[in-house]
């Protein structure tokens, strides 16, 4: 019997040493009952109310396959605790040919075993919600109390004898001295990068960041509000900041957030690495700079022969041009069904090839079953000895090792059909080409190179023998053309 391990331990009172606690007993009862283990599926801090995990969910696909015969679990808790769940997916793994079995739960195969393990489903479903109802009670009981729920403790805070924020005389002038500072008109990165020069830390012990600043400076506890979930209670902490200093500080975030700055304004350019000009074949690298007139920015991708006065005369393309009619070029004139349909056969093609492991493992195999009949031939003849034997047995070792490692390889290198391929490519078909997100993905997924030369484009694909050729007087007249203005300023 073949089988792989699920484990899984909850966000509330478990740590990582549960797993490997669960593994290690469960890895026992497979020695125990002369049971294979292939390998182990887990998941971490995440609770057995839903089946939204990605591990499982993943032994759940792979149960498909035929590989493993059951799915050993420490307790049947750890398997689900929604006996919905569990009947759908147990049901799932039973169409399958998987069983899901318990290390520590002794459950026959007759109708007694199915009513206790009903009984046990039960129970840790209401386990759990019982659970959950009283943490949430206990919560609710705190937050009415102003007491502290766990969590962060914001800077400027400390958890008093009663469970309550009183606070800390050390670090409250700190969070003072950060919001006036910003007040008074200091940017997040000069208060951030005087913070670290000072060698101060965060509440956490960690440098300061920006991303940690601006969420402090709209924290509402520092004006003395408690608040958890549905609860706010005014006053329920002692303020650090005053009312007046809080509301400009917000007027001033909320400012900035619809100009922001400067730096945040960065260009990606989804060519870079993949644009080469035509004439000297160097590569055309992004550019950008402001008009002398108007002051206007532009983008655009440059020559490296020309940039550096190489010898090239190559123009400077228009960046917003240029990434768009190759996305549009690729879409309407690769994109095709019939050109789909033979890159899903070519990738089917090349699954097979691309990793040796399992041709040479299935090799392996093959000679040691060959190995085997002749062995077992030359017993039937009366050639039988102490060396025989021996040999025999390590044939027998070496069959059942290489027949693991083959369903080892198979689980982890899944395979894809190519119905699946197909509809997975058919995807890009339908994008918005003025969508920068799924621009990157077709640049990135079939776009190799690209060409530029006086009068045409030249596309090679990351498929075979996938080039495409198109004059710029067809692109122009398919999608319209910035050539006119596409010199740098």
């Amino acid at each position: 019997m073949k089988a792989v391990i699920y484990a899984r331990y909850s966000s509330d009172n478990q740590r990582e040493e549960s797993i490997e606690g669960q593994i290690r007993e469960c890895t026992e009862y497979a020695e125990r009952n002369d049971i294979t283990v292939l390998c182990s599926y887990i998941d971490r801090a995440l609770s057995a109310r839903t089946a939204d995990r990605p591990e499982f969910q993943r032994m759940i696909r792979d149960s498909e396959k035929g590989l493993f015969d059951i799915v050993l679990v420490w307790k049947l808790d750890r398997f689900s605790r929604d006996r919905y769940d569990s009947a759908h997916y147990k049901h799932i793994l039973k169409k399958n040919g998987v069983k899901v079995l318990s290390a520590k739960e002794n459950i026959s195969e007759g109708p007694e075993g199915i009513i206790l393990e009903s009984m046990l489903e039960g129970y840790a479903e209401y386990y759990s919600a019982e659970l959950s109802e009283k943490i949430h009670r206990g919560q609710k009981e705190n937050a009415l109390k102003c007491k502290s729920n766990g969590g962060n403790i914001p800077l400027g805070y400390m958890i008093g004898p009663d469970r309550t924020l009183v606070i800390d005389p050390l670090t409250a002038p700190l969070v003072t001295e950060i919001f006036t500072r910003y007040d008074e008109g200091e940017t997040l990165t000069e208060i951030v990068h005087s913070l670290n020069q000072r060698g101060l830390k965060t509440s956490k012990g960690c440098e300061f960041r920006v991303a940690s600043i601006g969420p402090m400076l709209k924290n509402r506890k520092y004006i003395g509000e408690y608040r958890y979930k549905d609860v706010v209670i005014p006053d329920g902490v002692p303020a650090i900041i005053e009312v007046d200093l809080f509301g400009r500080v917000q007027e001033r975030l909320a400012k900035n957030k619809k100009a922001p700055a400067h730096y945040k304004a960065t260009d990606e350019y989804l060519l870079t690495t993949k644009l080469f000009c035509g004439t000297c074949e160097r590569m055309m690298a992004g550019e950008s700079g402001k008009s002398s007139s108007n002051g206007v920015k532009h983008c655009y991708y440059k020559c490296g022969g020309a940039k550096r006065k190489l010898g090239c005369k190559r123009k400077a393309l228009k960046k917003e041009w240029i990434e768009r009619a190759a996305v549009l070029v690729t879409v309407n004139r690769v994109l095709k069904d019939e050109e789909i349909d033979r890159i899903a056969d070519a990738a089917v093609a090349l699954q097979a090839k691309e990793d040796p492991t399992l041709p040479a493992l299935n090799q392996q195999l093959s000679d040691c079953e060959k190995a085997i009949e002749n062995m077992l031939n030359a017993i039937q003849m009366g050639i039988l000895t102490e060396s025989t034997k021996e040999r025999l047995e390590q044939l027998e070792v070496q069959k059942k090792d290489l027949k693991l490692s083959i369903l080892q390889a198979q689980i982890a290198r899944p395979r894809y059909t190519k119905p699946q391929i197909v509809d997975w490519i058919s995807r890009f078909k339908y994008g918005n080409v003025n969508d920068p997100n799924y621009q990157r993905q077709i640049i990135d997924t079939f776009i190799n190179a690209i060409y530029v030369f006086d009068d045409k484009l030249a596309f090679t694909y990351n498929f075979h023998d996938g080039t495409e050729t198109i004059t710029l007087k067809e692109i122009e007249a398919a999608f319209g053309s910035d050539l006119s203005q596409v010199a740098p300023p």
